[in-house]
């Protein structure tokens, strides 16, 4: 078994990392075909992620030209503790004020981590004028967790 085969995370470990993170690096394409990064609070809506941004936003622009995207949702800050999820997709567009409302509550409960974020309804509804929502539908995972590196005889950090 190779070291790439030793890190990779299980299906419920991917879950459980999106489960339980905040932030996710994404990445869209400008124009000219450089990369965009951004770092975006997400929430989850049928397991998928899921992130609001206003219409007028460049990864809003970009898109829509494009609908590509990669998330990076990654954790641990030694070597040995990281662990990460880069999941590439395709963004897809949520318009319907009633979506576009689910998804910033899912997005308001991970930032402020509150369990009910009900009280604060209003206030998102109100957001949520100006912003679209998307889901990415995910074409690829990749993971790793070096953790596991620890339990292998012989491995250690490089």
């Amino acid at each position: 078994m190779n070291q790439r085969s030793r890190i990779a995370m299980s299906d419920e470990e991917v879950a459980g990392l999106l489960g339980e993170a905040r932030k996710l690096q994404l990445g869209t394409i400008n124009p000219d075909g450089t990369p965009h990064m951004v770092t975006m609070f997400y929430g989850l809506v049928g397991g998928k992620i899921a992130f609001w941004t206003y219409g007028k936003a460049q990864k809003t622009r970009n898109i829509e030209r494009d609908p590509r995207v990669t998330c990076l949702i990654e954790d641990g800050d030694d070597y040995a503790e990281l662990r990460g999820v880069m999941l590439y997709g395709v963004a897809r567009r949520v318009d319907d004020p009633a979506g576009v409302l689910g998804i910033g509550m899912e997005v308001t409960r991970r930032m402020t981590r509150m369990d009910d974020v009900e009280p604060l309804r209003a206030y998102v509804e109100q957001t949520g004028r100006k912003r679209v929502g998307y889901i990415v539908e995910p074409t690829r995972v990749v993971s790793w967790d070096h953790r596991k590196l620890a339990a292998v005889p012989g491995q250690g950090s490089g």
